[in-house]
């Protein structure tokens, strides 16, 4: 038994260096937005592989769907990957709209492209609103810049709780706007890089792709990281939410309508109610992830930790509620796209 556990143990070790490897190559440094998954190593790959198939490669202009990421991100109230993206975009095409895109000043936008997807990850909260009716890309495109708007969905969940405000030293002004200049250029050539659509998805193995999931189903490349990923977060929460809690909050999230909730309590009493002890701590940590993450406090946490100590089980229950949400909002983004997926 202790040699089949140290030899899982490697792998995993060698899975977090095979995953940070590619993202140091490709996206130009180990940023903490993917490394503070590192305790859980499939988490690390499966956030890696959907975010890289859908945002670095394939045929969407890059400052379009970085543009998406910057949007979701402000719409998310995360100004730290609001920061990472806008550099992004600077990087790319030497031009960003950090303050228009933050104040929903789209009129402001010069680039007819941008200003379009902007308006549409705007609305990603919003369905059945006319933007996402509408989407101003072809199916062909959707997979990426749906795929986009999901991960983005997810990982800002993810920064608003673990992270701080911004990854750059000065928070306005002239320095950060030559903090930004600097970024741009670190990460300058990273971002020129063609790389190769799918060679990712070695990472983690093959797995079956969940029904709302499907708007990747035209995109292997994208359908297989998000396939991989969904088997990661689920085997990680699995481990740490009972399945009747998994349930109660896929009945909330069927419900929710993308608006932040007036409060948590109540629905907290309706549908957790009933639990106690460790199944309630991580219930409503998890739904706090999912719909409300700026709202995740020490005694949240405290209470989860008395519970279940460790990072690992930390990580899993945040993922799993970010991720949740994540995928409903994918559902209602992608329906205008359901005849091409069906």
């Amino acid at each position: 038994m202790r040699y089949f556990g140290s030899f899982a143990q490697s792998k995993k070790v060698e899975l977090s260096a095979m995953t940070l490897k590619q993202i140091r190559h490709e996206f130009g440094a180990e940023v903490e937005p993917f490394t503070l998954h590192i305790p859980l190593p499939e988490l690390l790959a499966g956030a890696w592989m959907a975010c890289r198939e859908s945002l670095l490669v394939g045929i969407v202009r890059r400052d379009l769907k970085e543009a998406v990421a910057a949007t979701v991100s402000a719409v998310n109230r995360c100004p730290y990957c609001v920061d990472a993206h806008n550099i992004m975009m600077l990087a790319f095409s030497g031009r960003e709209y950090s303050s228009a895109i933050s104040e929903s000043r789209y009129d402001a936008i010069a680039d007819e492209g941008v200003r379009e997807v902007v308006r549409w990850a705007a609305a990603t909260r919003s369905p059945g609103s006319s933007e996402l009716n509408a989407p101003p890309f072809p199916p062909d495109e959707a997979p990426e810049f749906i795929g986009t708007a999901l991960f983005f969905h997810y990982i800002n969940r993810m920064v608003t709780i673990l992270l701080g405000r911004s990854p750059l030293p000065f928070s306005k002004g002239t320095p950060k706007k030559a903090a930004m200049r600097m970024a741009a250029w670190y990460f300058g050539r990273a971002i020129h890089l063609s790389g190769t659509p799918c060679a990712s998805l070695d990472l983690l193995p093959p797995a079956d792709l969940p029904e709302d999931l499907r708007w990747s189903k035209s995109s292997r490349c994208i359908s297989g990281a998000y396939a991989a990923f969904s088997r990661a977060v689920d085997d990680a929460g699995s481990e740490v939410l009972p399945e009747k809690v998994r349930n109660a909050i896929g009945h909330i999230l069927d419900m929710w309508d993308g608006k932040d909730p007036g409060t948590l309590e109540s629905l907290i009493a309706l549908n957790l109610g009933k639990y106690t002890g460790r199944s309630r701590a991580a219930g409503e940590l998890a739904l706090c992830a999912a719909l409300a993450p700026y709202r995740v406090t020490e005694r949240l946490v405290s209470a989860f930790a008395s519970h279940h100590p460790g990072d690992r089980q930390l990580l899993a229950v945040l993922a799993w509620g970010s991720f949740a949400a994540a995928r409903r909002i994918g559902e209602w983004i992608g329906k205008p796209f359901e005849e091409k997926y069906r």
